[in-house]
This record gives structure tokens, C-alpha cells and sequence, in this order.
């Protein structure tokens, strides 16, 4: 079997050339750990600025510190390159690029069908490719199969094709690419085989499972699983409102129990790259199959509602603290990214929080420690170039509320609160102040 045989022997214990298409949060990760484990690295992206800092040894992405990219560009093992024809040079080629969606909430494969074409241009006898992207079962064996097979090579025979789900999580102090197992799929034995060594190199443990089926359903429910839950705490977070009851009280209480329970929290929406896309990919691959994923689509919809829901609760906030509506309120949004310190905007509630409100007539501002003005991309266009606020006493207080939209650890909130005329808080960031202080807060 072509290149089979060399390319056991080179995962086992040899020296190995690994590329990874895709130099952000899954990919740039990736390379380190792959680095780290001795690996020779070369990491590929169209964003030539990116290739450029990163080849200097410096980080594109918050998560990942600058020291960790400076000793993965001086152990002369890493490179990265915006030159794809240098992909012939691989043992392996790992394909970590984004899957959105489109308007209509349907899977978006444009950039694994591209990474896809741009692989098979170079693909050569005894090469190993896998995908790392969340997508839908099927993808690999749908989509980037026929792809690389039109080159005329035969998978499992010429070429090897695996699944392996990336498993970020990013900012996790505690687990790493190195540390996270990881699961491989594939749909022949020697793709699965050359898988499975290939990341016994780079990390802690690997889960062989059946098929590359099998691995994307692994994803798609994990973050499924996480989608679902999430969607539960928030509806109990407006069931509990009503009632006067407090449902960070709850959560926190009921999680004392050692068995049985597994903490969620509400908050005003899902962002990020996978829980709020990924079951949707589930719920598209479903109706091939005549089903109706009502349970997963509930809770996609009870997620997509939240941000709605903070901004009925600021209106009524503010029509009974300032007897003011929403139209013409001046506004400030503490916090845009989705996710507690980091600057990662992907989804972030806080920006469909941002539009709705602005349609409302209210001027909204922002504060992010993290995220001195929006980024000047597609998919922010509405918010392109907006500065962050100055922290400063007289800027926070001119506001008619603050909402804080996201949680960093960065910003004072005692501060915030004291320098503010009144804040609605939905991450319950506030939870420490003082009862004097909390008198000025609105959980919403």
C-alpha cells in the first residue's frame, strides 16, 4: 500500500512533516502542541499579516500567549507560510478552518471545500489528511473525500483521510491541545491507524472510534449537550424572575449536590464559534433523514431570544428607575466578546444586543479592556471602526445605564457600579458588591 508502511514508521518515532491550513483558534494551538511534541510544523493561511508576527514570534490571537509563539518559532521546528504549494513537502495535512453558517442558518462548507481543493492540488501518494472542523456526519466522506479523490488517487490505497474534532477551549487555564483527549475517526482501517499515531505524538490520550461519523457526531454533541443545558438555565432564569427568586442563588446551591447535577449558567445569548452553530449543523443534516429535531431547535431558539429578553428587561429597567423609554437612551455595553478575557467577538451576544438596541433608537457605546475598536471585518461591518469608551469616572457616569454584556475579570465592577446612574447585569458580574452598591444593579 502506497506510502503506508513509511508513514507508520515516521508517526511512531520519526522525524514528521506536519501542515495545518488555518492559523486560529484551533490551528494556532495545534501547532504549538505539535511543536512541542517535536514535530517539524508548517502552518499555512491566506492572511499574510498573520503569517508575518507569527514567523516573528508574535501571537494573533489573545489566548495564546506571545511567549508561547516566540519558543514555538525558536525551536527552528515551526514556520508559518501563505505559499500552499509548499503542502506537497507534508506527511500530514490537518485542514482547521472556520464552518459558519449561512443566512438561512444552513451549513457554510465554502472554506473546507476551499482547503479541500487547495490540498488536493498538491496531494501525492502517501499523505494523510484530516479534517479538525466542526461540521456535520457525513462532511468528510461527502465533501472532502470526492475532493481529494478527483486527483484521480484512491483513499486508503494512494492517500488517508481521518476526522478528528478540534476540542478548544479558549482561555482554559487548566486544559490544553496537549491535555484534552482527543477523538479519531476514519472510514478505513490504515487512515484510522496512521490518525491515531499521528496524535499519540501530540497529545495526552486518543479515542479511536468506528468512522469519521462517528467523530463529527462526537462533536456535534458535545456542544449540542452544552446548547440544550444553557437553553434550560435561561428559561428557569425568566421563570424564576417572575417569582423574585434569584436563579445564580439556585445554580449556586444546587450544585453543592456531588451527583445528579452539572452546573449551566444563563446569560444574554450564546457567541463563539461551536454551541451556537453546531447543532444547527445537527438539525440540517437531520431533515435528510426525515426528522424533526424539535428538542435541539427549542433550544436554539430559547438562546437566540436572549438577547431580546436582556433588552425588554433594560426597557422596563429604565422606564421604572429614570421613567425614560428606550428611545434616544444613552447606553454603555460593558464587555463585547463572548466570552470572559478574551477578545474574541465570533458570535458574541453582545453585538446582536448592540443592533437591537440601536434599532430602538438608543446610542449605544461599548467597554472592553480586551477590544480597543471593532475590527474592521464582513461579519462586524455594522460596528466597523467604533472605539471603546475611556474607563474613566466622568465617561461611565454620563450614561443613562450600563449593561454588562460580557464578565471580564479586567473591569472593576465596584467601580462601575459607583460611577454609574443605574446597571442591568446579565452575567451576574455584580454578585460581590456590597448590598448598598447592589441596590443600583437589575439582574437581567
Amino acid at each position: 500500500m502506497a506510502g503506508y508502511d513509511e508513514l507508520s514508521a515516521k508517526f511512531a518515532k520519526g522525524p514528521v512533516r506536519m501542515g495545518v491550513i488555518g492559523l486560529g483558534y484551533v490551528g494556532l494551538p495545534l501547532c504549538i502542541a505539535a511543536t512541542n511534541a517535536g514535530l517539524n510544523v508548517t502552518g499555512f493561511d491566506i492572511d499574510e499579516a498573520k503569517v508575518v508576527a507569527l514567523n516573528q514570534g508574535l501571537t494573533v490571537i489573545r489566548s495564546v500567549k506571545d511567549d508561547l509563539v516566540k519558543r514555538m518559532v525558536q525551536t527552528g521546528r515551526f514556520t508559518a507560510t501563505g505559499e500552499f504549494d509548499k503542502l506537497a513537502e507534508m506527511d500530514a495535512v490537518l485542514i482547521c478552518v472556520p464552518t459558519p453558517l449561512g443566512h438561512h442558518r444552513e451549513p457554510d462548507l465554502k472554506f473546507v471545500t476551499n482547503a479541500s481543493e487547495i490540498t488536493a492540488k498538491t496531494l501525492r501518494p502517501g499523505q494523510l489528511v484530516i479534517l479538525e472542523s466542526s461540521t456535520f456526519p457525513g462532511t468528510t466522506d461527502e465533501v472532502v473525500r470526492p475532493i481529494l479523490e478527483k486527483t484521480g488517487l484512491k483513499c486508503g490505497e494512494d492517500f488517508f483521510l481521518a476526522y478528528s474534532p478540534e476540542r478548544e477551549d479558549p482561555g482554559n487555564p487548566v486544559y490544553t491541545t496537549s491535555n484534552t483527549p482527543r477523538v479519531v475517526g476514519a472510514d478505513d482501517p490504515k487512515s484510522g491507524d496512521l490518525a491515531e499515531a499521528l496524535y499519540g505524538r501530540i497529545v495526552s490520550k486518543v479515542i479511536r472510534v468506528e468512522n469519521s461519523r462517528v467523530a463529527e457526531a462526537v462533536k456535534i454533541t458535545e456542544n449540542t449537550f452544552r446548547s440544550v443545558n444553557i437553553a434550560l438555565m435561561n428559561e428557569l432564569k425568566v421563570i424564576y424572575a417572575r417569582m423574585g427568586i434569584n436563579i445564580w442563588d439556585v445554580i449556586e446551591a444546587a450544585k453543592s449536590k456531588p451527583f445528579g447535577f452539572m452546573p449551566f449558567y444563563p446569560g444574554p445569548g450564546l457567541g463563539g464559534h461551536c454551541i451556537p452553530i453546531d447543532p444547527y449543523y445537527l438539525t440540517w443534516k437531520a431533515k435528510e433523514f426525515d426528522i424533526a429535531t424539535r428538542f435541539v431547535e427549542l433550544a436554539g431558539d430559547i438562546n437566540s431570544a436572549m438577547p431580546y429578553q436582556v433588552v425588554e428587561l433594560v426597557s422596563d429597567g429604565l422606564s421604572t428607575v429614570h421613567k425614560k423609554g428606550l428611545s434616544g437612551a444613552n447606553l454603555l455595553l460593558v464587555g463585547l466578546a463572548y466570552k470572559k478575557n478574551l477578545d474574541d467577538l465570533r458570535e458574541s451576544p453582545a453585538l446582536k444586543i448592540w443592533a437591537i438596541l440601536e434599532k430602538r433608537g438608543v446610542k449605544v457605546s461599548y467597554y472592553d479592556p480586551y477590544i480597543p475598536v471593532v475590527p474592521k471585518t464582513r461579519e462586524y461591518g455594522a460596528f466597523a471602526d467604533v472605539q471603546s469608551i475611556v474607563w474613566t469616572k466622568d465617561a461611565v457616569g454620563r450614561f443613562d445605564a450600563v449593561i454588562v454584556t460580557t464578565d471580564h475579570d479586567a473591569v472593576d465592577y465596584a467601580q462601575m457600579t459607583e460611577w454609574a446612574q443605574l446597571v442591568f447585569d446579565s452575567r451576574n458580574a455584580t454578585r460581590a458588591l456590597s448590598k448598598e452598591l447592589k441596590r443600583k444593579v437589575i439582574l437581567v
